[in-house]
């Protein structure tokens, strides 16, 4: 996008924020760089560069903005779209690895060299890995210093940084102002949610691009919640996180313009892991437009998407977790799925503590149910099987989902499972893994939905149908399931 200079400087001189996080806009006169829906009067065209990245900015001399705060602006659709290597570093990179593990652990976890890595990054985005997890760091102090009263040194080390003086150097470099400068500008503005700060707690706002229609989101979110991991209270979704450094608990409000964030983390370093985790789930750096636009495509499937545009794919927080969710919810109810993950995180969950609500522990890792009985289960003899391999494969390493899996490859480990169709593969790609285009034509809400509109109810027709919807075909799931009344499909009262 950012080579094609004449669809870059419409989408400016229009102030799209379609593209914002797409592409960034470098002004050669005033050496400041900004997102393309920047509220002030756009230069001459002579005057801009573009980069694909705000790394690639700040390695080319140029300052964020001081107005439309451009390392703010959601992240670029296409990491999400993609499962190439280039992709999935990324969003590894988002994740935070580069500052966990460095960038050969970013190489190993790829199954590419260093050297390799490096060079595919700077070709496509104009800057490496170094460069890409410094300008995240540079983001995350900035949180840190604009929402909560931690001293400057804590928060150099938990934004990731190696030392006071680099933090000091970065942000004077990024944004044009000292730390304690920043830190001064926002005690004047009020908190990112609107509510009043609470110490220990980090309010934010998530941008995402317009439309986003919260019904089935948070609904689905909702619906599903396991008690005591998950919850809907005072209209907001709230969950435990476990995270590299310690746990957390967020809560997340959709707003008309942004999802407000509230974060209680027992680590500041993980707030960029625990950020990262929020926008997947939600799928906040999604482009609604470009979806919705093929999708319409399809007379029959138009009706729907016009008339609640902006459906996100519900997503989760951790793959291993929803992973095994997927084969509690086999052939079941979705209270009954609750049950039997509720029975699970309670016997086997790490228990914390939450003074605003009633979430009592962490969903239990693939290490902790390894070991089950199987006679502690109460479900079928096939389904037991198939969940006690699922945990072993995720525990020893032979079975790996995260953000750097190969969709393919996942879904090939997957199928290879005992008790594993296509069913539970394609729901554990869409949902866990982020694939859009992950399809399930053998659901029995799709099916039917497919049938009241007109459409092929029968899988091989149905599939053949959707070809037309593809790369999104996870997308016109959301739209069919929505044509049915359970509670996944609306916000709670």
């Amino acid at each position: 996008m950012h080579t094609d200079t004449e669809r870059c400087v419409r989408a400016v001189r229009s102030k799209d924020a379609r593209f914002d996080g797409v592409f960034f806009t470098a002004v050669l006169t005033t050496r400041i760089y900004c997102r393309p829906s920047c509220p002030v009067v756009p230069p001459k065209a002579e005057n801009m560069v573009f980069h694909p990245s705000a790394a690639s900015c700040q390695r080319a001399g140029f300052r964020a903005c001081k107005r439309c705060r451009p390392d703010t602006s959601p992240g670029s659709p296409e990491w999400n779209v993609r499962a190439d290597a280039v992709a999935r570093a990324m969003r590894l990179i988002q994740d935070g690895i580069v500052d966990r593990e460095g960038v050969p652990g970013l190489a190993t976890r790829l199954g590419y060299s260093t050297r390799q890595i490096e060079r595919q990054l700077l070709a496509e985005l104009g800057a490496g890995p170094l460069a890409l997890a410094r300008a995240q760091r540079a983001q995350t102090a900035r949180l840190l210093i604009e929402t909560t009263p931690m001293p400057m040194a804590e928060i150099a080390f938990a934004a990731g940084f190696s030392s006071i003086r680099t933090f000091n150097d970065t942000v004077r470099e990024v944004f044009a102002l000292a730390p304690g400068e920043l830190r001064a500008r926002a005690a004047r503005s009020p908190a990112a949610d609107g509510a009043p700060r609470t110490p220990g707690v980090i309010a934010l706002r998530l941008p995402y691009r317009s439309p986003l229609n919260p019904s089935n989101l948070f609904g689905h979110l909702a619906a599903t919640a396991v008690p005591g991991v998950e919850e809907w209270r005072d209209g907001a979704y709230r969950r435990t996180l476990a995270l590299p450094h310690g746990h957390g608990i967020v809560a997340l409000t959709p707003r008309p313009d942004h999802i407000a964030c509230r974060l209680s983390l027992t680590d500041p370093r993980d707030l960029t892991h625990a950020i990262s985790r929020c926008r997947w789930m939600l799928d906040l750096d999604a482009d609604p437009v470009a979806v919705d636009e093929q999708l319409c495509t399809d007379p029959l499937l138009a009706p729907l998407v016009e008339w609640a545009p902006g459906r996100r794919v519900p997503r989760t927080v951790e793959a291993a977790e929803f992973a095994v969710r997927a084969v509690l919810g086999q052939q079941v109810s979705t209270a009954a799925a609750r049950t039997h993950a509720a029975r699970l995180v309670t016997a086997h969950g790490v228990p914390v503590e939450d003074p605003e609500g009633g979430l009592t522990h962490l969903f239990p890792a693939p290490e902790a149910l390894a070991g089950l009985d199987p006679e502690s289960l109460a479900l079928p003899r096939s389904r037991r099987t198939t969940l006690l391999t699922l945990v072993q494969a995720l525990a020893d390493g032979s079975l790996s989902l995260g953000p750097a899996t190969d969709w393919d490859e996942a879904r090939a480990r997957l199928l290879a499972l005992p008790g594993f169709g296509p069913w539970t593969t394609e729901v554990i790609a869409m949902r866990a893994l982020g694939d859009p285009d992950a399809f399930l034509p053998g659901d029995l809400g799709v099916r039917r939905a497919a049938g009241g509109l007109g459409l092929p109810s029968t899988p091989a027709a149905l599939t053949a149908r959707a070809a037309r919807w593809r790369p999104w075909r996870a997308y016109a799931v959301q739209y069919l399931w929505a044509t049915d009344s359970h509670p996944i499909n609306h916000l709670p009262a």
